[in-house]
């Protein structure tokens, strides 16, 4: 088998349908995209908040959506998640976020995504054509995060 070094930064874009299958179709490429880039300790982080933010895409647009993940330096990926809908929610777009209840069936995917990624962002899209328009979330992982419940320090 021949292997290839691709040295930062490199890219990657997941178009994806409105389908329900979608999420589970872009943590598989997620995970396989950080294995062969020797990532492989973001893989269990990075995979849940994509999810997080592929979930939220699928559910709250109407169109098609995509998944982008490029290398940002040594051990970092930073993954982006584009969809047609225009409003940036709290955290990303600087609103309060509302406290959820442990016991929620919803509403606590993006109190992960601030308590781990190491840093998160969005900015809007603005299109000439209609559809072309809406926004992208993006947040940044780095290394498996220390435990942040029950400890001490």
């Amino acid at each position: 088998m021949a292997l290839a070094t691709v040295t930062p930064p490199w890219a990657y874009t997941l178009q994806l349908p409105q389908d329900p299958r979608g999420p589970g179709i872009a943590r598989a490429t997620l995970r396989t995209v950080l294995q062969v880039h020797g990532m492989r300790d973001l893989i269990d982080t990075a995979e849940l908040l994509a999810s997080e933010l592929v979930t939220n895409a699928y559910r709250h647009s109407a169109g098609p959506y995509s998944l982008r993940l490029r290398g940002a330096g040594r051990g970092r990926v930073r993954v982006g998640v584009w969809d047609s809908n225009p409003e940036i929610p709290a955290p990303f777009g600087g609103g309060v976020m509302a406290e959820s209840c442990v016991l929620a069936e919803r509403g606590r995917g993006l109190q992960l995504v601030r308590e781990w990624a190491e840093s998160w962002g969005a900015y809007p899209i603005r299109g000439g054509l209609p559809g072309q328009g809406g926004k992208v979330l993006w947040i940044e992982c780095a290394g498996k995060p220390a435990c942040r419940w029950g400890d001490p320090t």
